[in-house]
This record gives C-alpha cells, sequence and structure tokens, in this order.
C-alpha cells in the first residue's frame, strides 16, 4: 500500500492538491454564491476528515486526510493550487484544474498501482458530494436543482480526466 513516502514532494503535492481540484471542477461549473460556494467547500472538507476517520478506507486516502490536518500538508495543497491557478480567468482555470487531475492520476498510476483506481474513484466521489452540497438556481435555497446540468457535465470530466490518465 502506497503512502506519503511512496511519492517525491512535488508529486505528494499534486496528490494532495487533487481533493480541491475535483471540488473546483464542480464549484466552477455553476457558481451558486458565496452560500452555495460555502456549503461546497464545507462538502469537501467533510469529505477529507471522513477520509481519515472511515476504518474502511483505503490507506493512501487516509493518508491524505491525516496530512491535510496539519498546516504543513494543507500548505503544499494550495502551494500546488497556487503556482498552477494564480492569474488565471476562470475558463482557463477549469481547464488547468482538469489538467492537473490528470497529472495527479498518472502520478497513482504509476506510483500507486494498488490504490490507484480506489482513489480515483473517491475523487470523484468528492466532486458528487460537493454538487449535492448546495441548490443550483432558485431563490433563497428555495426551488432551483440539487444538481445542475454544469455540474453534472463537469463530474463527467472529472471522471475522464481521471481515468484518461
Amino acid at each position: 500500500m502506497a503512502n506519503k513516502d511512496s511519492f517525491t514532494l512535488e508529486e505528494w503535492k499534486s496528490v494532495m492538491a487533487s481533493p480541491m481540484l475535483a471540488s473546483m471542477a464542480v464549484t466552477l461549473a455553476d457558481p451558486s454564491g458565496i452560500w452555495g460556494m460555502i456549503q461546497e467547500g464545507m462538502a469537501n472538507a467533510r469529505a477529507l476528515i471522513d477520509a481519515k476517520s472511515d476504518a474502511e478506507a483505503n490507506e493512501l486516502i487516509k493518508a491524505l486526510g491525516s496530512e491535510f490536518q496539519t498546516s504543513e500538508g494543507r500548505g503544499l495543497a494550495q502551494e500546488k493550487l497556487k503556482s498552477e491557478l494564480t492569474g488565471k480567468s476562470p475558463v482557463e482555470i477549469k481547464a488547468q484544474v482538469l489538467e492537473q487531475l490528470g497529472e495527479a492520476a498518472r502520478i497513482l498510476d504509476a506510483k500507486a498501482p494498488e490504490d490507484a483506481a480506489v482513489f480515483k474513484a473517491w475523487l470523484e466521489g468528492v466532486a458528487h458530494k460537493v454538487s449535492e452540497a448546495a441548490s443550483e438556481g432558485g431563490f433563497l435555497g428555495f426551488g432551483g436543482v440539487k444538481v445542475s446540468d454544469a455540474e453534472k457535465a463537469s463530474i463527467s470530466d472529472v471522471s475522464r480526466a481521471l481515468q484518461n490518465a
């Protein structure tokens, strides 16, 4: 089973950033205002907390969840995101997010082949949880849909990026 030591620092940064990237792909697809963004961000955080505490979770996913509980771990993920996304338009960010997810998937396939499929499925699950965190459309939380067509399309994009690595 793979763990943090299975990767170089740059590779680990990519793996660490991957749940945030999966979350961003969905949020960028259909921004739902400040409250929706907060709910979606909380869904991403909850997925990371759950990963660490789930007794049946894959060891690599648990390692990532544990790492996110440290300021150093969060800093690595944030550093990767800043280096790849700063100064880009929303359209460029979405393309870069998908490219970076593909990079993380390639790293997982090469360095953690026994964990890669489970980890990628978990990332897709993170994207689904984020998409369901806030209703899209409507007014003040009333009406709208739980998962918009744009979010569904973005989840498909995330899946393709992870599988076509």
